[in-house]
């Protein structure tokens, strides 16, 4: 296959696109294809950039491009000796892209064979899921710095944004991990001292700065983590994951209150009830009831209509 980006492109223009939109004037069914098939390679090449961006074929990617663009100059600037070689050079492209590709390509072909098929098209799992698998992860990493008895302070935004408490902190923008929450609050380390917020499934940030709560009724043995525990829960709705480092209990801080020395089962128990089962109930619920609404104004201007006829 030859390649010659310095081709006639008035010919190109009557021989390719004039006649095709001339095609499309004869059957303008064929718009309809058109439109599909520009949308499955925009997407599929959507799909592929999104895929190696952040690898290193995303540099070879720009190398290639603008090898290209430098090719259709010299065309265009009747440069010929220059634009033989590029277009020997890219009469190799294919091969070369191949084997250049090669672990790319592979990957998004096992993807595509197993049931990563929604990851691949770049569709995730519903929030509802997403939530409930972070909230096991946060379980799992609150009951082991509870055995080496390390403290720790995990703050799980909801509906009321805290981005005020997560720009005092160190921005991370991670994935909700067991072992990245342990790591973050391994003593004598950076992040170590403060909150580690969880917004939109991801860990915002770590060494958070939370506000205290001054409450009088607040028990005196309770800890400076405790007492911010307690101070974030009033101000917002988050619920927070507290881990004392003299005893090892874990509690929750919730609407002002704290529930005190909670075994794993209870923990978890009392995060899905509170972040997933009654926020996407209530979401659930309303997306009912507009649906039902719907359906009702429907019904009711069909029997206008069918008594209008009537009339």
């Amino acid at each position: 296959m030859i390649i010659n980006l310095g081709m006639n492109w008035e010919k190109f223009y009557k021989d390719n696109i004039l006649a095709y939109i001339k095609s499309l004037q004869a059957n303008p069914f064929e718009l309809i294809t058109l439109i599909i098939d520009l949308a499955l390679v925009i997407f599929l090449l959507y799909c592929f950039f999104r895929m190696v961006k952040g690898s290193r074929a995303w540099q070879l990617i720009k190398g290639i491009a603008l090898l290209i663009v430098i090719t259709w100059v010299s065309g265009l600037l009747n440069l010929k000796i220059l634009n033989w070689i590029l277009t020997g050079i890219m009469n190799l492209g294919v091969i070369a892209i191949i084997v250049i590709f090669q672990p790319e390509l592979r990957r998004g072909l096992e993807q595509l064979g197993t049931n990563k098929i929604t990851k691949f098209f770049g569709i995730d799992k519903d929030i509802s899921t997403k939530t409930k698998e972070d909230i096991y992860k946060i379980v799992i990493a609150a009951t082991e710095l509870s055995k080496a008895k390390t403290g720790a302070l995990i703050v799980i935004e909801r509906d009321i944004k805290i981005q005020d408490i997560i720009a005092t902190g160190i921005p991370m923008g991670a994935e909700v991990s067991p072992q990245l929450l342990v790591n973050i609050f391994e003593p004598k380390t950076p992040l170590h001292d403060g909150a580690v917020v969880i917004s939109g499934n991801k860990i915002a940030a770590a060494a958070c700065v939370l506000p205290l709560a001054d409450d009088k009724d607040i028990a005196k043995e309770l800890g400076t983590r405790h007492r911010a525990a307690i101070g974030i829960s009033k101000e917002s709705d988050s619920i927070v994951v507290v881990v004392s480092e003299e005893t090892g209990k874990i509690s929750i801080a919730k609407d002002g209150t704290l529930i005190a020395d909670l075994r794993e089962d209870v923990l978890k128990k009392i995060l899905i009830s509170n972040v997933v089962t009654k926020r996407f109930a209530v979401e659930k619920k309303e997306r009912a009831s507009r649906l039902k609404s719907i359906r009702e104004k429907l019904k009711k201007e069909k029997a206008e209509i069918k008594q209008d006829k009537e009339n």
